[in-house]
């Protein structure tokens, strides 16, 4: 059977930094809309469900996010997870400069968890906190192809 990965479902505390933060990393917005209904309580397995969502598409087409902000029932806030826990570990980026990511990604009260790594001349590498405390992954290959 063909599997096709479709997006990543990322629920955010707010909708509108997530996507300036995601934009402004060069994603681009697909759609924005707000969903409720039987539908949408059958499909996602909760009485009530209500959110705004936003799909989001990297530049070369290929990755997708889909950002969800819930308006019932409540979200539930958690701590942010570990890199070591099990379940949903990190969202991953390729940048072309990985020092320009960061300075965005700062300029959204985002910083890195420790530095940036060089994995054996390679990449350089950091994972950061995004909106809503999701570890995001910014690489850079330094070997240009």
């Amino acid at each position: 059977m063909p599997i096709k990965l479709e997006n990543v479902g990322i629920a955010v505390r707010d909708l509108d930094a997530a996507i300036a933060f995601f934009t402004d990393l060069g994603m681009t917005v697909l759609g924005r809309d707000t969903v409720s209904g039987e539908w949408a309580d059958t499909a996602v397995g909760l009485d009530g469900n209500h959110a705004r969502i936003a799909m989001l598409q990297t530049p070369d087409g290929n990755g997708r996010l889909e950002l969800f902000e819930y308006l019932h029932p409540d979200a539930i806030e958690a701590e942010p997870t570990l890199p070591n826990e099990i379940g949903m570990h990190r969202v991953a980026f390729s940048v072309d400069d990985i020092d320009a990511a960061l300075e965005i990604a700062a300029a959204h009260g985002c910083y890195p968890l420790r530095g940036v790594a060089n994995y054996q001349d390679v990449y350089k590498l950091t994972y950061l906190r995004g909106p809503s405390g999701i570890i995001v992954m910014l690489a850079e290959a330094l070997t240009k192809s």
